[in-house]
């Protein structure tokens, strides 16, 4: 007979439907230090006594923080908190219902007291309440005084019932007892674990190149090309830096295969001097653990490390498990890859796509060897200063793979990062959020319309934001939307904007700059793409690109408000123009309120004249407040109301990033 699987108790206080709560509790919820999210809870009980709730956050050191709940809606016992995690480490968090005396004694004694029905009875019975909360519960000499002075008053047969119960529901004695209520029948809702991870797990403006693009010659006389090193991509980090980015993005900067080496804008066929794709990795002189000999050395690459962090930027390295047929595992280590019925070895396909220059790996046939290698690898670059990975196609590889991995590299690096590069369906790309990927691409690159945009962001703001959280990038090396590729200028503009504004984690990839629109005909993609080629951009000639000044006012705002730090905060509003986007995000700050809005014109073709209608408490405001409306783009200032007109396009400026100042 099959036994039913054990349940937990429901206990005498029930506290179900706990949120956030990740695959039933078996992962953790994430979020960053400071960063505040909602724990919510159903907290109920029978018959009608009072009851609270409490979340109760365990620290990285074990240390118990209890931080009372507020019932949200007493229709359906529904009871939330904000809460926040101080520092990194690994962190847990359960709600305890509990019965409230205090809470059951103030319902009946307002009724029974207000008819004249067993008045001295009641009063009596508060104030013993009351002096249980003060045997029972440790409080200070002065929280203390507020119930005693509370006890007195209720026993005070001298004055009216009235004032007597007056002295027992007092505003003081509330709010003490709020703070440090007295609990009977306490019942622990699941102990449910939570990783709180540094900042840039969750924040920061990325920048992608090419290291042997960066410095890359042309002679016109031969035609041929001379690879950029890391000590040239190392003069372009200061433009970087300048720009406010701080993650620069390293595509892979091992040697590429000769075997079916691909030629420009992906072809079969490749010339002698054509350098190939960085993704058909491995040739004789080495692999994954090798750096191209066009690049430089080892000590090369700590230096490009070290002058990035001089300038305040993290370097980000793109792990692509990926194999050239000329790769040395492919004849060391054969069972690392899949053997057809002919004898070939399997290259990559994804119909009709061929990648005739990569061999996948076959994770199956030797697990623990081909483990033990990649962990290898990860820890040497490790060692060499890189703390985030960007992480090509990992849905292509087993998930208990990247499970595992990731959960070794925490467990000695807590610090490292990782983002997924996975366009791909839903379920995997939750699936690699929850097993520890920090971050992830999206489809951003393919939202444009109003409702998809709201619907798309709602969802990654909502229970996803627990484990998910979002990169949006306009373009890549690998897309070019026939969006931007017929836009101009304030497609451009608008896309990085939006970028910049509802994610909290958005990039670049260089180029987006000159507005490099030209596509490859029939693709997605540009035209002589930098995967297959050398591209020197001239940066100095062209003073940086025209787009240039625009990126760095959007990352000086970025890093001014703190409000676009985070994912979770933030509220659409109201416009009646079809492509107008209206979204804010709010965040106290110490002692003040950081509020921003966000308008922006979604068709870069025309302009748009139109009213936007603002949820003024979704602000900090009450409904008939106004605000001094600052640009930050472009400097104005304008005195905005719950209604407000705007012009917004391509003859102004299509978005507008409003900081909000209270009058």
């Amino acid at each position: 007979m099959v036994q039913p699987r054990a349940t937990r108790p429901i206990g005498r206080i029930p506290v179900v439907d706990v949120a956030p709560q990740v695959d039933n509790g078996n992962r953790p919820a994430k979020s960053v230090v400071g960063e505040e999210f909602p724990v919510t809870a159903t907290v109920f009980r029978e018959g009608h006594d009072a009851v609270g709730a409490t979340v109760v956050l365990t620290g990285p050191d074990g240390g118990e923080l209890a931080r009372p709940m507020v019932k949200v809606n007493a229709g359906l016992d529904a009871w939330a908190v904000t809460v926040a995690g101080d520092r990194t480490g690994t962190w847990s968090y359960r709600v305890e219902g509990w019965s409230d005396p205090y809470g059951t004694w103030n319902h009946d004694a307002v009724i029974k007291v207000g008819a004249g029905v067993d008045v001295e009875l009641m009063l009596e019975e508060g104030a013993r309440v009351l002096e249980r909360a003060l045997a029972e519960v440790e409080r200070t000499p002065e929280q203390g005084a507020v119930l005693r002075t509370a006890i007195k008053g209720l026993r005070d047969s001298a004055t009216d019932p009235q004032t007597r119960l007056g002295a027992g529901l007092s505003a003081a004695v509330r709010t003490e007892l709020a703070e440090r209520p007295l609990r009977e029948h306490v019942t622990a809702g699941p102990e449910l674990p939570w990783l709180v991870e540094r900042d840039r797990a969750l924040y920061g403006a990325w920048y992608e190149f090419f290291p042997r693009s960066e410095g890359a010659t042309h002679d016109p006389a031969t035609g041929k090309w001379t690879s950029g090193t890391f000590a040239t991509a190392a003069e372009r980090l200061p433009a970087v830096a300048a720009m406010g980015f701080d993650v620069i993005y390293l595509t892979p900067i091992h040697p590429i295969g000769r075997i079916n080496r691909k030629g420009p804008n992906n072809s079969l066929e490749s010339g002698p001097d054509d350098p190939g794709s960085p993704y058909g990795i491995g040739a004789a002189e080495g692999g994954h653990d090798t750096i191209h000999p066009d690049l430089g050395t080892f000590d090369d690459f700590d230096a490009f490390v070290a002058r990035a962090r001089e300038l305040g930027l993290e370097v980000a390295f793109d792990l692509a498990l990926n194999c050239a047929p000329d790769h040395p595992w492919v004849t060391g280590h054969p069972e690392w890859f899949t053997t057809r019925a002919d004898g070939t070895v399997a290259y990559a396909e994804n119909p009709p796509k061929k990648y005739q220059d990569i061999y996948p790996l076959n994770f199956d046939n030797d697990p623990e060897g081909l483990y033990a290698e990649i962990r290898r690898v990860v820890r040497l670059w490790i060692d060499h200063g890189v703390t985030i990975f960007r992480v090509d196609n990992p849905h292509t590889k087993p998930l208990e793979f990247w499970e595992r991995l990731l959960a070794d590299v925490a467990a000695e690096h807590p610090e490292v990062i990782w983002l997924a590069e996975a366009f791909t369906r839903p379920p995997m790309m939750h699936t690699l959020a929850k097993i520890g990927y920090q971050q992830s691409y999206t489809y951003y690159a393919w939202r444009h319309g109003k409702t998809e945009i709201q619907e798309y962001l709602t969802e990654l703001a909502g229970p996803a934001a627990a484990y998910m959280r979002p990169n949006f990038w306009p373009t890549t090396h690998d897309i070019l939307t026939p969006f931007l590729q017929r836009g101009g200028p304030a497609a451009w503009k608008m896309r990085a904007a939006l970028a910049a504004t509802l994610s909290p984690s958005y990039g670049i990839y260089a180029g987006y700059e000159l507005m490099e629109n030209v596509p490859r005909p029939g693709a997605e993609e540009q035209i002589d793409n930098e995967k297959y080629q050398y591209r020197d951009r001239r940066w100095a000639e062209r003073s940086g690109g025209p787009l240039a000044p625009y990126l760095t006012r959007l990352n000086e705002i970025r890093r001014a408000h703190p409000a676009l730090h985070w994912l979770r905060n933030i509220r659409f509003h109201f416009s009646d123009h079809e492509n107008v986007l209206v979204f804010s995000k709010a965040r106290r700050v110490y002692d003040r309120d950081d509020v921003i809005v966000v308008v922006a014109n979604l068709d870069p073709s025309v302009n748009a004249d139109t009213w936007i209608h603002l949820t003024m408490p979704e602000l900090g405001l009450d409904w008939h407040d106004g605000f001094v409306a600052h640009d930050l783009i472009t400097g104005q200032h304008w005195n905005w109301w719950e209604h407000n007109y705007v012009r917004v396009g391509p003859d102004t400026e299509p978005v507008h990033i409003i900081h909000v100042t209270p009058y």
